[in-house]
């Protein structure tokens, strides 16, 4: 249970770390900052780069400060340390996860124009998140509708690629010489295993998914950004 919540922490991070450091341009926006960065000979394109890079950047040291402190927790309580391997992989997720986190926290922060509306979003969000990544509530306790939903959710899927690799030899452990269904259907409720139906989704399709989520909402991104600059 441990490893499973260190997981939606994990995910749930990148995400709220992100959409604070996204919070600068926000501000900018709503002192008219952006008016000095304009007059000057900075490019547009540098102006945002640098929102993104900075927000992308510190997603990923708050996430890599979590794991480390994470790690050290479950070894502390539960004698347990995730390997070499684990870790290469947890930090490679990592930096993936980041990436979509940060866009999708990037397009939705270019429609906000003061503060006071960003704190309100940053404060709903920060609380659906839980429920998202399964974290206040295993996702398999929620009703059949709400499960449909939250298994179309980038972040759902990173949850359920973090629990994959820091659940994986546990679950071994724990479910040693147990029938594979019964371990299956723990894995199911606990929102490591994602399915529609009688179909399953793999770790590599979840790996795409969150690929694809990058590259669209970086694209609506742009698109709007530029859109704004036309007008």
């Amino acid at each position: 249970m441990d490893g499973w919540l260190m997981a939606g922490i994990l995910a749930v991070v990148s995400f709220t770390t992100t959409l604070g450091a996204f919070g600068t341009m926000v501000d900018d926006k709503a002192k008219k900052i952006y008016k000095d960065f304009s007059s000057s000979p900075l490019k547009r394109s540098s102006l945002v780069g640098g929102y993104i890079i900075s927000a992308y950047l510190i997603g990923i040291i708050m996430s890599v400060f979590s794991l480390v402190f994470l790690d050290l927790y479950m070894l502390i309580r539960d004698g347990h340390i995730l390997d070499f391997v684990e870790t290469m992989q947890v930090l490679g997720l990592i930096l993936l996860v980041t990436l979509a986190n940060s866009a999708i926290v990037f397009f939705i922060t270019i429609f906000i124009k003061s503060m006071t509306a960003f704190a309100t979003i940053s404060t709903v969000v920060g609380t659906l998140l839980g429920f998202l990544a399964g974290i206040y509530m295993p996702v398999g306790n929620f009703p059949a509708a709400v499960q449909a939903v939250i298994k179309v959710i980038p972040l759902s899927h990173a949850a359920s690629l973090f629990r994959r690799i820091i659940m994986g030899d546990l679950a071994d452990t724990v479910f040693y010489g147990a029938p594979i269904e019964i371990k299956n259907s723990f894995l199911d409720v606990m929102g490591v295993n994602f399915a529609f139906g009688d179909f399953v989704v793999l770790p590599w399709m979840q790996i795409v998914y969150l690929v694809a989520t990058a590259i669209l909402f970086y694209s609506l991104s742009l698109i709007v950004v530029t859109f704004k600059k036309e007008r």
